[in-house]
């Protein structure tokens, strides 16, 4: 693969220095690499010839053979058109172009059989085609395997005579040039495991497929390996800045924890809520940061598994806070916290835009002594005045809401970077593959 990316795409038949040029320009084509991995935006059969008589405006693309008897161009300016009058032995067509005039004209020949492919339609009152893909039958090698692909193109290239029929010639003559089987790049393993497509197989059969069925596989395996590396890349970078951030050590699970545990528990906690808890502890104690999705649907536990977290923190001589998207979910959090807490010795405030004055002032400075242990709060948790003595957790509720850049002002009010734990029942997928 690494020869296919050094090589220079003029280096293929049919590809001059101008050419060259103008696929890079237009689709930043470059190297053949780059033209193995220019898709085809699409797929038709073509399978069947028809005749003229047959078609209909409802028909979504057709071919035809036949031969144009005669040329007429009219208009002016965008009016500008050819039209040929195509002719299969019964009727006649009206073919028409608007653009690529000139090419048209020296190209297509009178009285020559020829294999039109497009969609009809009706203009000027009478049935035509416009812009048709034109082959000899004699060189309709591509088409023979029925399925015929259609790559993107742009305006500049179709006024220089470049199509997706073009395109197709050039990835016809890149695949005649590969004599070796392309190597491989996920491990055989995978492949069996899956029942994946080789890459070779899925490169050719994603060009130039003879059914549909093998171009759904030959699909499904490029997609599974792009995501695949995807998912390579931000596992490595995850690892990476979990190595390199050095978190708060919550060794210990004390005083507060157990007393809530063993005398406030309004219920027994299910084996899945136990067994988060223990994962996260775990990674508290591990002496990195730890970043963790909670997932569960509305009313399966989340919130008192984020409470006993907080009271792991609390044992461990550092603060906690929850940032809700809304004030009424931050009330229904402060609500819940101080049921479960209320004969507990653990300080909980609510903070949010509508906290002024003197209260907001208390808030601030018991955030700053360390003597608010629990802080609940909505995007006014982020503000520059709001600092925190020692805050070890940031919870953030229903993530989706907030912005990356929000959610990371949070967990940068400390020096030592706390731990942080995300809550939601619809998890997006950047938070599913960083955390």
């Amino acid at each position: 693969m690494e020869d296919l990316r050094q090589q220079a795409i003029n280096y293929l038949p049919g590809i001059g220095p101008q050419r060259a040029k103008m696929l890079e320009a237009e689709l930043g084509i470059k190297t053949w690499h780059d033209l193995l991995y220019t898709f085809p935006y699409k797929h038709i059969d073509r399978s069947r010839l028809y005749k003229i008589r047959e078609l209909t405006t409802e028909m979504p693309f057709v071919q035809v053979l036949g031969q144009f008897l005669s040329f007429e161009e009219a208009g002016q300016g965008r009016k500008h058109r050819l039209t040929g009058h195509f002719w299969d032995g019964e009727m006649f067509l009206d073919v028409t172009w608007f653009h690529g005039i000139s090419f048209i004209k020296k190209s297509v020949k009178i009285r020559k059989d020829y294999i039109l492919f497009g969609r009809p339609g009706v203009y000027g009152g009478r049935l035509s085609v416009i812009h048709p893909d034109l082959d000899k039958p004699e060189s309709m090698t591509l088409s023979k395997m029925s399925m015929q692909p259609y790559y993107s193109t742009t305006e500049r290239m179709k006024k220089a005579g470049m199509t997706s029929r073009t395109l197709e010639n050039f990835t016809s003559a890149l695949f005649s040039k590969l004599t070796w089987t392309l190597p491989e790049t996920l491990p055989q393993y995978l492949i069996d495991r899956l029942h994946l497509m080789p890459l070779d197989k899925a490169l050719r059969a994603a060009h130039y497929p003879t059914t549909a069925d093998e171009l759904a596989a030959a699909n499904m395996r490029l997609k599974f390996e792009e995501l695949f590396f995807i998912q390579l890349v931000i596992m490595s970078y995850a690892r990476k800045r979990q190595q390199e951030r050095v978190g708060r050590r919550f060794s210990r699970v004390g005083e507060a924890f157990n007393n809530f545990y063993h005398n406030y528990l309004p219920f027994q906690l299910t084996e899945a809520q136990k067994r988060v808890i223990r994962e996260m502890h775990a990674d508290m104690k591990s002496g990195h940061q730890m970043n963790r999705l909670l997932q569960g649907d509305v009313g399966s536990g989340k919130t008192l598994v984020a409470l006993m977290v907080m009271l792991i923190a609390i044992d461990n001589g550092c603060q906690a806070c929850i940032m809700a998207p809304t004030e009424i979910l931050a009330e229904q959090h402060l609500q819940t916290f101080l049921n479960f807490l209320k004969d507990m010795p653990v300080r909980v405030e609510l903070l949010t835009d509508n906290v002024k004055g003197k209260r907001r002032k208390a808030i601030e400075e018991g955030l700053l002594d360390g003597s608010i242990d629990i802080l609940i709060g909505t995007h006014a948790v982020i503000e520059d005045n709001v600092q925190f003595k020692n805050l070890g957790l940031v919870i953030i509720d229903e993530q989706h809401r907030f912005g990356v850049a929000q959610r990371a002002r949070l967990w940068q009010k400390s020096e030592v970077c706390p731990h942080v734990l995300v809550m939601t029942a619809t998890p997006i997928p950047r938070t599913l593959a960083m955390t």
